[in-house]
């Protein structure tokens, strides 16, 4: 039986005026390098407008903390180039990545969105952890 990385079946979703964000983290263990401290992983995040309003999505905010708790943080328009437009009922997916020093870390934010009446809000991306084979647990 193979074995399963880390967090691989996890899924973390949050919804936010009826604005439901579900992430799925992946590691990457054939893209990463441990002896020179560069851990890849892999992020797909699926959008579904459960709202009776369509909805666009403007710009993103990410905080990534890596395992010894430094934190960055990412803003930029839209998600992988693209500022989708989302009807009721609709989804949007997209994957991206995200390489850390540490062979772990944690990932959240929120997507700046306006609704097709113009009101602009946020939508809340989940926390997800970023954890891999390579992390050295203890029990206490």
């Amino acid at each position: 039986m193979a074995a399963i990385a880390p967090n691989t079946l996890l899924m973390y979703e949050r919804s936010t005026r009826n604005i439901s964000v579900a992430v799925k983290p992946a590691f990457l263990d054939d893209q990463s390098d441990p002896d020179e401290q560069r851990y890849l992983w892999s992020y797909t995040v699926t959008i579904e407008n459960k709202g009776v309003e369509t909805v666009q999505l403007l710009s993103r905010y990410w905080q990534i903390t890596d395992g010894h708790g430094q934190t960055k943080e990412v803003r930029g328009p839209g998600v992988v180039g693209a500022q989708p437009v989302i009807a009721p009922g609709q989804k949007f997916q997209y994957t991206s990545g995200c390489p850390l020093p540490t062979a772990s870390g944690c990932m959240s934010g929120k997507y700046q969105m306006r609704s097709s009446s113009g009101e602009a809000f946020e939508a809340e991306i989940p926390a997800f952890l970023l954890e891999s084979p390579h992390e050295q647990r203890q029990i206490h």
